[in-house]
């Protein structure tokens, strides 16, 4: 599997844990982590968004079929061997990651929350960390 993290600042690190974990899943060719647009900071609280697009490793398979409905024959279709479902399952599965907050068939996300209290500060911030999980390639819904 490959894993492109050149449009990742590499901020996050449930988005780092989330990475790791998908390196261990079988059935996944690409994995590339972008910095959404999304992210934002203020004095009391840091939002970050990072967006994961995932390419599903393809199989083929012999099917059979009837040319002009009379001649036998076979065809060879390609299938995906997982799906964002499956995915979604294998990673709610995983300790370290857990159920996520929204799934459908399009798409994961994942929202965490971590109160940061910095050395030698009375006051500290609150991190919320957004991840999305899309299957590349798949159109958009409007």
């Amino acid at each position: 599997m490959d894993v492109d993290t050149s449009k990742w600042s590499g901020e996050g690190t449930f988005t780092q844990t989330l990475i790791d974990r998908l390196r261990q899943i079988d059935g996944l060719a690409l994995v590339r982590v972008e910095d959404a647009p999304a992210s934002r900071s203020e004095a009391d609280y840091n939002f970050m968004s990072n967006e994961v697009f995932v390419v599903f490793e393809t199989g083929n398979r012999e099917e059979p079929t009837r040319r002009f409905g009379l001649f036998p024959g076979t065809r060879t279709v390609a299938y995906k061997k997982m799906s964002v479902t499956e995915l979604e399952a294998r990673l709610a599965a995983a300790p370290d990651i857990g159920a996520s907050d929204y799934a459908d068939e399009g798409m994961i996300q994942y929202l965490r929350t971590e109160r940061i209290i910095p050395p030698y500060q009375t006051r500290g911030y609150k991190l919320v960390e957004l991840v999305r999980v899309y299957e590349a390639g798949t159109p958009r819904r409007e």
